[in-house]
């Protein structure tokens, strides 16, 4: 096996990991709170969950990075984002960006603190779970998008 292919089995399985926690946390953790857990209590209990989870979503998300910059520059694959045929190769970056910063920048740097400080624990949480549903539609449709533009069916 040489390294591109070691680096793309890295990266899939980076990406499942990320993605399906999102899809995890989206699809099935966040709407059993909200069915069961009380407006005002929600986001706590969404906080109490999600600590388990935010290291292992900052861990799969800086491998996808690392691995897909890997890729590129191992394959000189610059010019297709000059190229909106590949426009997958830029929905893949603008994805990882979004995450990124989430979770390296705004969530630990500013979002808590300003939870601690002003939060509106059900608007709060209502607001997180729209995102969550957004960022989670976005990954699919990248993901679709990238895996057919990768085997050549786009």
């Amino acid at each position: 096996m040489d390294d591109f292919t070691l680096a793309r089995v890295v990266h899939v399985v980076a990406i499942l990991f990320w993605i399906g926690g999102v899809a995890f946390v989206t699809t099935v953790l966040m709407p059993s709170i909200r069915r069961s857990v009380p407006p005002a209590e929600r986001l706590a209990s969404f906080h109490r969950v999600e600590q388990g989870f935010a290291w292992q979503a900052r861990l799969w998300v800086g491998i996808a990075g690392l691995s897909g910059l890997w890729m590129i520059h191992r394959a000189d694959l610059w010019d297709r984002f000059a190229d909106p045929r590949f426009w997958w190769m830029h929905a893949m970056v603008a994805v990882w960006l979004v995450f990124a910063s989430m979770l390296y920048l705004i969530e630990p740097l500013f979002l808590h603190r300003r939870m601690e400080i002003s939060s509106q624990p059900a608007r709060d949480f209502a607001r997180m779970e729209r995102m969550h549903r957004a960022l989670l539609l976005a990954s699919l449709v990248t993901t679709v998008g990238a895996m057919a533009g990768a085997h050549g069916l786009i």
